[in-house]
């Protein structure tokens, strides 16, 4: 893989990392549909795990106020009764017990994340099933409360929407948005609790994939790899802050149309031999 196409690579992945349409997806998609570099799939794993972390960092930028004051409160409150911990310490515990999930299933399932669960097949029908099941969610969801309305129940909840991305073509941000959804809260606060819980998730394991590779990676691989990351932060940036202000009036049936639409058109290409 080139410096270039590892760009266009990062492009994809910013752009669509915390839209509700699985960059996974959309990452994997492209390189095997242009024939981006010869990569095996643990290798593809790695390098999509790596630019991750460019996006996740993005949020911490983005959301940097908010996390400091989390983290403040969580330190100086956290070990309290729960019921005389600040909001923002009680919300560092629902983003820790929200984080459980993926961590526990990603690690036990960890060989077939990597191998047998990314191929296309899976991909395509996943894209439909759950925008479909986003679809539902925004309709019905009664998208009434706020962030600070969050419970123990409701946090794991998320936490368990969340790790569905495990399988590829779910989407981390749909799964836990559709969780949010379908438990009532506005599409405004069921994104901003995807993104704060997806910061120890994602970089705990674009880390843990980073270290477990770097060392087997050629070194244009690995400068590629870098490249693409600092894109997929720099555009990442760029779409959170377009997405929550979109929440406010828009809904999600525009991604719901998109992952049908591209999940069908990857099982069509796929069927006729064409992929």
């Amino acid at each position: 893989m080139n410096p270039l196409e590892a760009i266009i690579l990062g492009f994809i992945q910013g752009l669509t990392e915390f839209l509700p349409i699985s960059s996974s997806a959309h990452v994997q998609i492209a390189q095997e549909v242009f024939g981006f570099g010869d990569l095996t799939k643990p290798q593809l794993t790695a390098f999509i795990a790596t630019i991750q972390i460019g996006t996740e960092l993005a949020v911490v930028s983005y959301f940097a106020k908010s996390v400091i004051e989390i983290l403040r409160s969580w330190f100086k409150n956290g070990f309290r009764p729960w019921s005389k911990q600040e909001p923002n310490s009680r919300l560092g515990w629902l983003v820790i017990i929200g984080t459980v999930p993926i961590v526990v299933l990603g690690l036990i399932f960890q060989d077939a994340i990597e191998t047998e669960l990314r191929q296309l097949w899976i991909i395509g029908v996943m894209l439909i099933v759950f925008g479909l099941i986003l679809g539902l969610g925004d309709r019905i969801g009664s998208k009434t409360k706020q962030l600070g309305e969050l419970n123990l129940r409701s946090g794991l909840a998320f936490g368990f929407g969340q790790a569905l991305a495990l399988i590829p073509g779910v989407s981390r941000s749909g799964g836990s948005i559709t969780v949010g959804l379908m438990l009532g809260f506005t599409r405004e606060a069921a994104a901003r609790y995807s993104f704060l819980l997806a910061i120890p998730a994602v970089l705990g394991a674009g880390a843990y994939q980073f270290l477990g590779s770097y060392q087997d990676l050629p070194e244009d691989l690995l400068a590629a790899t870098i490249a693409a990351t600092i894109v997929s932060f720099v555009v990442g940036y760029a779409v959170i802050a377009w997405l929550l202000r979109y929440l406010i009036k828009g809904s999600y049936m525009p991604f719901v149309i998109w992952r049908v639409g591209v999940g069908s058109a990857l099982l069509i290409a796929l069927g006729l031999g064409a992929i």
